[in-house]
């Protein structure tokens, strides 16, 4: 049995944000965006509000402050809910701070000034990664994040049934998670006993994973994931549901496989652009298997995802996919519109020609994934879809439900 590794101490890949000066401001506008989360949040969903409820005639806004409306006092609770949202904003601020050897109050020195760097995108982006833990990290959320999980351990239990003990370290498979996000899966694939790395390209993302996964220990933060949503409501406590987060705990998880008499893998995170890393030859052939959920369609080029897999993967190797097809092919130049993909746009200018920044892209149908799947030297084992459908960070009260009919499938590497 081998001892879990939640972290490697210090970022890998491609990207060193400090040697680079595009780098180091999307880096520096992520830390900002957290910084002002709280500000930003009070202003743009309680203040306007206040202020247009106030704009209406007097006798007006008046029966709707009075019971049974309380429009100003549910105003109040949205922003005690903020509040409790922004703490977690906060924290992984003050952890980014520490990993990345900044100060809390920058002075002068250009190179450590990382406050009022963020722009509106910026903290769009904070925004929805800390809805994202809804998804990723509580309890409450499982019928939506359980199923993709599920397909994932079952298909890798598939494969490897045969080979050799998970226990045996030198043995163990590698397993390579792009698009990691918060990093549950990877936390979950690690915890089944094997060793996986994951990869995303967002600071915010990095950030956010990094601190749930290393920093929280045994502490839970209070959660308002839908707290500023003012559309589709059956009732103000469905607006004001509050779950606490990380439903488990990293490291006691672990240790709790490993007191069962069962083997945990080793965890490691990498930062950068996924076809710009793993393409290479340092790269090539170093996989068992990768696991991707939600993310193929965030490729503007799909080709370049298909050949980047196939270089990692080693002979024989298993590519397992659950997710839409909500395809974003403008990704490299616009910001995108669906919130699960606001994570995934490159970490800094500096990529335009390289990777998801290239120029060029295409959208397919999911026939067509599996012919071209087929066309570059795949042989797919498994194909099905879920009938009733996904969710992404969906409150499952509202009167709006948007759910994904996701493709499940696994392609084994061929020659």
């Amino acid at each position: 049995m081998s001892n879990s590794k939640i972290t490697t101490g210090e970022w890998t890949g491609e990207y060193n944000p400090f040697t680079d000066t595009e780098e180091r401001r999307v880096l520096f506008a992520a830390l900002d965006s957290f910084k002002i989360y709280r500000k930003t949040a009070h202003r743009n969903v309680t203040h306007r509000r206040r202020q247009n409820l106030y704009a209406l005639p007097t006798s007006q806004w008046q029966i709707l402050a009075e019971p049974p409306f309380s429009l100003l006092e549910n105003l109040s609770n949205v922003d005690d809910a903020i509040d409790l949202n922004a703490d977690i904003a906060d924290a992984i601020l003050e952890w980014g701070l520490q990993t990345f050897g900044l100060p809390q109050e920058p002075g002068s020195d250009h190179a450590q000034k990382w406050l009022g760097c963020a722009q509106a995108v910026d903290v769009d982006k904070a925004h929805s990664t800390i809805r994202q833990f809804y998804r990723d990290w509580s309890a409450e959320s499982a019928r939506e994040r359980k199923p993709c999980h599920d397909f994932v351990l079952e298909q890798l239990e598939v494969f490897f049934q045969n080979r050799a003990a998970l226990c045996n370290e030198a043995s163990r498979p590698k397993i390579l998670v792009p698009g990691a996000g918060l990093g549950r899966l990877v936390y979950e694939i690690c915890r089944a006993g094997y060793d996986v790395e994951g990869n995303e390209i967002s600071y915010h993302q990095l950030l956010a994973s990094n601190w749930i996964l290393n920093h929280v220990g045994s502490t839970q933060y209070a959660l308002y994931p839908f707290a500023t949503q003012f559309t589709n409501l059956l009732s103000r406590k469905q607006q004001l549901r509050k779950v606490m987060i990380p439903d488990v705990q990293p490291a006691e998880g672990m240790k709790h496989v490993l007191a069962n008499g069962k083997s945990t893998g080793e965890m490691n995170m990498t930062a950068g652009d996924f076809i710009v890393l793993y393409s290479g030859s340092e790269y090539s052939a170093v996989f068992d298997a990768v696991a991707t959920m939600f993310f193929i369609d965030t490729a503007p080029n799909l080709i370049r995802y298909i050949d980047t897999v196939k270089n990692c993967l080693k002979a024989d190797g298993r590519w397992i996919n659950i997710g839409p097809l909500l395809w974003h092919s403008d990704i490299a130049y616009e910001a995108p519109t669906d919130e699960r993909h606001d994570h995934k746009t490159r970490v800094g200018e500096a990529d335009r020609d390289a990777g998801i920044g290239e120029p060029g892209s295409f959208e397919l149908t999911e026939e067509e994934v599996i012919w071209l799947l087929e066309k570059q030297g795949f042989r797919i084992e498994h194909r099905s879809a879920f009938s009733d459908g996904v969710g992404y960070i969906q409150d499952p009260d509202s009167m709006f439900q948007n759910m994904y009919r996701v493709s499940c499938w696994v392609a084994r590497k061929g020659d």
